[in-house]
């Protein structure tokens, strides 16, 4: 199982709502979203920068699952998304890969 941190900002092209009421009623069902994914265990963390129009989101599962969940946000939102590798792992890959290059010099 894959770990995804997920970087998103409002699209600059799309027309969010001025009036505060047609405003709520799209962030209620964005929100709704994100808590089902959230109790799916799929969304583990997600957050607001302080501009209030940027954050991010940490989830838990393979690439389709993570590409699917991503999908559903895109008309509103742009997003970056980058597996996480462990640092334990990236440490244990970065040693072999060092020594491989020195033991090729030898």
């Amino acid at each position: 199982m894959g770990k995804y941190l997920v970087l998103w900002s409002q699209k600059p092209t799309m027309p969010f709502p001025t009036d505060p009421a047609e405003a709520l009623k799209l962030y209620e069902m964005l929100w709704a979203v994100v808590d089902g994914l959230m109790k799916k265990g799929e969304v583990t963390e997600f957050g607001w920068f302080m501009d209030g129009t940027t954050g991010y989101a940490i989830g838990e599962g393979d690439a389709v699952t993570t590409f699917t969940n991503v999908n559903m946000f895109v008309t509103y939102f742009d997003m970056t998304v980058e597996e996480i590798i462990p640092y334990e792992v990236g440490k244990q890959v970065n040693r072999a890969l060092l020594k491989s290059l020195m033991a090729a010099k030898k």
